[in-house]
């Protein structure tokens, strides 16, 4: 047996009707994981919204307790038959990969920088990744925050922590986050509390006191959108779109944007842009502006969106006409949207430096 098999064999981690969450830990004396990270302790946390969905959130501090945590979850998840979808940064991805063995016939492992980049893609994602698993229960492992990110993404990677109560609640799908304790804000950390109904901290799992449930929001990431800066340009449309194009694709030339990705973010602005004239009666307007290394478009109008994953649902060929707002998610590196009933804004970040795959090619999940 290969030695790093042989440690993860030696990890526990059960989730079931009752959340029930043992630290992974190794076995006494074991060379590997000595210190402090080599105690655990059991505590049963009842879920608060379905016996069949769980969502964690796993405080840990440090490599080995990280690495202990999630190898005991795959392992007990695998010998359960579970299908594992393990999504963390690619640093964090080769260390599961390299340490914990994980045989990718039976885990599928991505980087959720690449997927989380917009964390609007990742919902959909798991989604399709359980739609391939119908019937059988999901253990998904995800890190959507991580020590870098900008606060316009943790505010959005927050968001999308709340709203997997709402999209998974009556799913076989259990949901671990994993949250670096040292490396993160503490602002972060007590967002994570808020946004899932169990917490395991300095090896103890507990109930949150502090969870909100669905479809409440934490406060910081359902607030407006702040006013663009006074250089934005703004444009004003109602039925005609080709100059709002014309405008998009002038002003991400100016800025540097790549001719792929200004097809990209035109094609974004276009599907917006189109649903004002299909869903409103006023028209709306375009803002652009430049950061130092993104460009930034925004479209506002008076529509009004009820639905709170509306963002966040997979393409659907029985969805006519809906499959526009996931889209533009996937060719965005972040999408900022907020509705009232006075209107909709949505704010769109393309990168300027870095290229982004052009997701919407290819509808396979990895």
């Amino acid at each position: 047996m290969d030695p790093r098999s042989a440690r993860c064999t030696r990890m526990v981690w059960s989730l079931s009707c009752f959340l029930t969450c043992r630290i992974p830990v190794l076995a006494a004396g074991s060379r590997a994981w000595s210190g402090p990270e080599a105690h655990g302790v059991e505590m049963a946390v009842t879920p608060s919204s379905s016996d069949r969905f769980s969502h964690l959130a796993l405080l840990y501090y440090g490599r080995g307790e990280y690495l202990a945590a999630l190898g005991g979850f795959i392992q007990a998840s695998r010998a359960r038959g579970d299908a594992v979808f393990v999504a963390v940064p690619k640093r964090n991805a080769q260390l599961v990969y390299q340490e914990l063995g994980v045989n990718s016939a039976h885990v599928t492992l991505v980087d959720m920088a690449e997927l989380g980049r917009n964390p609007a893609r990742i919902i959909p994602e798991i989604k399709a990744y359980a739609g391939k698993h119908r019937g059988q229960h999901v253990c998904c492992i995800g890190e959507p925050i991580w020590p870098g990110r900008t606060g316009a993404e943790i505010r959005e990677a927050i968001r999308h922590e709340a709203l997997i109560n709402l999209a998974f609640r009556d799913s076989l799908v259990a949901v671990v986050c994993p949250y670096d304790s040292a490396g993160l804000p503490g602002s972060v950390i007590a967002d994570a509390v808020r946004t899932h109904p169990a917490v395991v901290k300095d090896r103890q799992a507990t109930a949150s006191v502090s969870y909100l449930g669905p479809p409440d929001l934490p406060p910081r990431c359902n607030r407006a959108l702040s006013r663009p800066p006074a250089h934005a340009e703004t444009l004003g449309y109602s039925d005609d779109l080709g100059p709002v194009r014309s405008f998009v694709a002038s002003r991400a030339t100016c800025a540097g944007l790549t001719p792929p990705r200004i097809s990209d973010l035109v094609l974004a602005i276009s599907e917006l842009t189109a649903n004002t004239v299909r869903h409103t009666d006023g028209g709306g307007t375009v803002q652009v502006w430049q950061t130092g290394g993104e460009i930034i478009c925004q479209v506002a109008d008076t529509g009004h969106l009820t639905d709170p994953l509306a963002w966040h649902r997979p393409p659907s060929d029985e969805l006519l006409g809906g499959n526009g707002l996931w889209l533009v998610n996937q060719v965005c590196d972040l999408v900022q949207a907020r509705s009232s009933r006075a209107g909709t804004t949505v704010r769109l970040h393309m990168r300027l430096h870095r290229h982004a795959p052009r997701r919407h090619a290819s509808r396979r999940t990895h």
